[in-house]
């Protein structure tokens, strides 16, 4: 599959993103979009929820999917010894600051858990920052596909958008 890769070159200084053990496949279609517009290459964490094959995410992702760089992980084992150098960021509600406070560098990997059960602990622990989207009091989690697209925004403003999508132009954009 051309846009099947087993994992980033080490040195790739794109934002990347992680999804662990997704349950459902709409939001990984949405996910797989997200990375074809905005050229984030997206590792799928297996197993999934759901049957996760070509069929799988181009009926969910339609023709993006074909756009999109998916790395494939057999285990969260498998994904540690494959990644790309660069910190492993988690999304989480358990975050220790908030999203907009994090300071992005490139590299990093936005890993996202479980729709029905967010990170296992290991995993969480096993990141090297964890930052929580502020929500209003009450409301438990974001869709984690929209959780996705908030994180992957505010690391290209910070970084600069082609720079956070590792365009060869963006060397030296920074935000005013």
């Amino acid at each position: 599959m051309q846009n099947q890769t087993p994992a980033r070159k080490r040195d790739d200084a794109r934002i990347g993103l992680a999804l662990y053990q997704p349950d459902i496949a709409l939001n990984v279609g949405a996910v797989l979009r997200l990375g074809a517009c905005l050229g984030v290459p997206v590792h799928v964490i297996e197993p999934c929820g759901f049957a996760f094959s070509p069929a799988a995410w181009r009926r969910s992702a339609m023709d993006y999917a074909d756009l999109t760089e998916i790395c494939r992980h057999d285990s969260w084992d498998a994904f540690q010894a494959e990644r790309a150098d660069g910190r492993l960021v988690a999304l989480t509600t358990k975050g220790a600051g908030a999203l907009w406070d994090f300071a992005f560098a490139p590299g990093d990997t936005l890993l996202i858990g479980r729709e029905s059960a967010g990170l296992p602990n290991g995993v969480h622990q096993a990141a090297d920052a964890r930052v929580v989207i502020p929500m209003q009091p009450g409301a438990r989690s974001l869709n984690m596909a929209m959780a996705a697209a908030i994180a992957v925004a505010e690391a290209g403003r910070q970084l600069g958008a082609s720079a956070a999508a590792g365009q060869d132009d963006a060397v030296g954009v920074h935000p005013g």
